[in-house]
């Protein structure tokens, strides 16, 4: 549908965003009929009162074309935004502000032959993702005819939701959430600034492995490297200039586009009959994403004769990539291999649009596309390659060019399209077999069956570096080509281990025969803290219930404030504050609840002064000042073992131990008082969750009135945790907002499919008007779960309302 014609600068008047405005999307009736030209025969979509939709068609055909049009239904808005987003076409509708973000996406798309791509996933997915997005296409139509239900979004900045090609939801590929690119950039910094050695201070590898400098790279590069990867993969910021005419805070647009989207994991785990208090497998599954409002993930139950999954996936994609089929439950975390390089180029001084390569000069290619641009003339834009990948920066002074080599970038890695294969599996060897044509993001997959089974398996390519390791940046002159994937077998799996269960939270999980040395899959791997604490409590339970597992989600110890813990028990300080700290912190079991003073204590501590001591103590200046924070298992092992060699607190045993606790003791004293000015000079007043909020906003929330911004948003509430705390929270350390967690939970009971359960904060629907937009933040907020239905019967004693869709013309 092309963009409505209207005024292109808008009036206050025009875009008065007011709660009020807001409100007049009334919610759709209890009851509809739609007539839908499209669908082939009639279609059910029960909502449960939940929010959950149950989509009953008579074909596969029907069944996701019912999903699209219902996605559409509930989250239209988000999913224009993120197909706009992803496919470079934010400045159509935003205006000039957002030829740059434009332009760098377009570098990242999937611009391969798009047969080859439908061939890497199984074979009924391009008809698959066709039925889905006609789906969608349908319910814009009927927008169209019924403008008073046009979501408010589009209605307050005048524009129309676009029609989806079936080739959109596979051509996106800058969300695929695993990066290695930053680190590479940022273990060359410390390489040029100080000594690469020191940088296992910053990153510790596993398994163990110490990195060498590429023959014939510059570790120094450019200060703004990264600036077009950076808006080529993150989300949309709403600013003044995307909307002419209307007086905005420009102090909340700046907070809101410094907000970083960090994706620190997720945990998973299956347990088998036997160690099972229902005598059937369990899977538990909580991925940790960004927080927003709507969620950025939606659960779904398609039911035909032939196919019956349900559980979570993204809005924008058919299937689901986490829950079950009746037969088998699978659940996701990221496996981090290592699918990024980048690459450095010598430019030819005689002609700046040549690069050597293999002792020659190798013209880039460029491409040349237009972007719209809303109450402007299009904006011609250049898109330039090397044979690696896209280009994203030019020195042309020092005659340079950089490039991003990507495994996403490859055919089949439209990020979890490929559930589409697995949805269908029944045994292990089936979904096994189905993990070939799964590509990315790298994930830990877990399965469990009706028979009892369970198994790990993780997908995803890891590019074969014959020649190196994949840690620093190399020349692009040929010495450095990847020599294809390993895939399939050649990565670990497991099935029915004798432990009785199986976990995985992003942790180094390669077993200890597995050839890394060989196989580079990849050596940075998330903080293992998580893993730890989960698999404490497992391999502690005899039996494990649903209960158990609930329970383990919403887990709040800390395996790093534990050994912290451990550290300070035999300090003691001639100074108060220094002594009131170790006083607070005496008993105190390393459990981050919202209301505890130690929690509160210990996250300053640890995240404003106890790194930063710990770097100034172990390394010179220079690479101190070269890094950001310290790995914290690093840092903990040293100051657990602090006699040592180089990097640590020296060869003496008595002064490494003396020097050890001196920064323990003088980062505690400076955290302490960094509390009182925070929180007051009585402890007993101090609150982690004063400090610690969840936060999920809505798209518009840096641009509209506070009437409207607290309909729109959902908190700020206060929370516990920490990023290595099983229910995670990562936050930015400016301000210990949240920015990323368990928004969504489940736990299958396989077998007894109506005794799952689930969680997606803040709720279902995208409408701040409908009932459903937030009704189960407070569940969540809780450690609550609701009911994951599945049979007819359980769904239609649950259901609120229905949609009854008919072929129309």
């Amino acid at each position: 549908m092309p963009i409505r014609s209207l005024p292109i600068l808008l009036s206050a008047v025009a875009l008065g965003f007011s709660a009020q405005a807001v409100a007049k999307d009334a919610p759709t009736s209890a009851t509809q009929t739609i007539a839908v030209p499209g669908l082939s025969k009639p279609a059910d979509i029960l909502i449960d009162r939940w929010g959950v939709p149950h989509i009953y068609a008579k074909s596969e055909d029907d069944g996701f074309f019912a999903q699209g049009f219902n996605a559409a239904r509930d989250r239209l808005f988000q999913i224009d935004l993120w197909r706009r987003r992803g496919l470079g076409q934010l400045s159509e509708v935003f205006g000039p502000a957002y030829v740059e973000q434009d332009r760098a996406t377009r570098l990242f798309l999937y611009r391969g032959d798009m047969q080859v791509e439908w061939n890497h996933y199984s074979p009924d997915a391009q008809r698959i993702a066709t039925r889905f997005v006609a789906g969608i296409n349908a319910y814009v139509d009927w927008l169209a005819k019924h403008p008073d239900q046009m979501p408010f979004e589009f209605r307050k900045l005048n524009y129309a939701p676009a029609h989806w090609a079936p080739e959109d939801v596979v051509r996106i590929r800058s969300h695929g959430l695993t990066r290695n690119l930053q680190s590479e950039v940022a273990r060359a910094n410390v390489a040029c600034k100080a000594n690469l050695a020191d940088d296992t201070i910053r990153f510790g590898l596993q398994p163990a492995w110490q990195t060498q400098l590429p023959e014939g790279l510059d570790p120094c590069l450019p200060k703004d490297l990264l600036k077009v990867f950076t808006l080529a993969t993150q989300g949309v910021r709403l600013t003044p200039e995307s909307l002419k005419g209307v007086d905005v805070d420009s102090t909340r647009v700046a907070a809101a586009a410094n907000l970083e989207e960090t994706m620190e994991g997720s945990n998973n785990w299956v347990i088998a009959p036997g160690k099972s208090t229902t005598g059937r497998a369990v899977m538990a599954n909580d991925p940790h994403r960004a927080y927003s409002a709507p969620s950025l993930r939606y659960i779904a139950h398609v039911s035909t004769p032939t196919l019956d999954i349900i559980g979570a996936g993204e809005p924008s994609l058919p299937a689901v990539s986490i829950g079950h089929n009746g037969h088998v439950a699978f659940g996701l975390t990221i496996f981090n291999i290592d699918q990024e390089d980048l690459y450095v180029y010598e430019l030819n001084p005689a002609n700046n649009s040549e690069y050597r390569y293999n002792g020659g000069w190798e013209p880039f290619s460029v491409l040349h596309e237009t972007v719209k641009v809303r109450g402007g003339e299009p904006r011609p834009v250049d898109l330039t390659f090397t044979r690696h990948g896209p280009v994203i920066y030019v020195d042309a002074e020092k005659h340079r060019a950089y490039a991003v080599r990507s495994a996403w970038l490859s055919p089949g890695m439209s990020p979890y399209f490929g559930s589409v294969g697995y949805m269908r599996a029944r045994t292990f060897a089936q979904f096994k077999q189905s993990m070939m044509n799964w590509g990315a993001p790298t994930e830990n997959q877990v399965y469990a069956d009706t028979k009892g089974n369970i198994g790990w398996v993780p997908g995803g390519l890891a590019p074969i570096r014959p020649n190196w390791d994949g840690l620093l940046p190399v020349p692009g002159d040929g010495r450095y080509e990847w020599a294809g994937f390993w895939r399939g077998d050649q990565l670990p799996s497991s099935y029915n281990p004798k432990s009785g269960y199986f976990t995985s939270s992003n942790e180094m999980n390669l077993p200890p025969d597995y050839p890394y040395r060989e196989r580079k899959l990849g050596f940075e791997w998330t903080n293992g803290s998580r893993h730890a604490r989960i698999d404490e409590v497992l391999a502690r339970l005899d039996k494990v219930s649903i209960e158990d597992s609930i329970r383990l989600q919403n887990d709040m110890v800390s395996i790093p404030a534990r050994r912290l813990m451990a550290l300070l028990a035999y300090l003691s300080s001639n100074d108060a504050d220094t002594q009131a700290a170790l006083n607070l912190f005496k008993g105190w079991n390393a459990t981050m609840l919202a209301d505890s003073p130690q929690a509160a204590l210990h996250e300053v501590w640890f995240t404003h002064h106890l790194g930063r001591a710990f770097k100034n103590a172990v390394l010179s200046k220079a690479s101190a000042e070269a890094m950001g924070a310290p790995d914290t298992d690093v840092m903990l092992d040293t100051l657990e073992h602090p006699q040592g060699s180089e990097r640590k607190f020296g060869e003496d045993p008595q002064q490494a131990a003396a020097k050890r606790d001196a920064v323990l003791r003088d980062s505690l004293k400076n955290a302490w008082t960094d509390m009182v000015k925070r929180q007051g000079p009585n402890p007993q007043g101090w609150n982690w969750g004063q400090l610690h909020h969840n936060l999920n906003a809505h798209p518009f929330a840096a641009i509209v009135d506070e009437a409207t911004r607290a309909k729109l948003n959902v908190g700020p509430t206060p929370e516990g945790g920490s990023p290595y705390t099983p229910n995670q929270s990562t936050y930015r350390a400016s301000d210990f907002l949240q920015t990323n967690g368990p928004s969504f939970r489940t736990v299958v009971d396989v077998g007894n499919w109506d005794n799952s359960r689930a969680v997606n904060l803040p709720g279902q629907s995208g409408n701040p008007d409908s009932p459903h937009y937030r009704d189960l933040a407070p569940l969540w907020l809780k450690g609550e779960y609701f009911p994951l239905l599945y049979s007819r019967k359980a769904v239609e004693a649950a259901t609120e309302s229905r949609v009854h869709l008919v072929p129309g013309k």
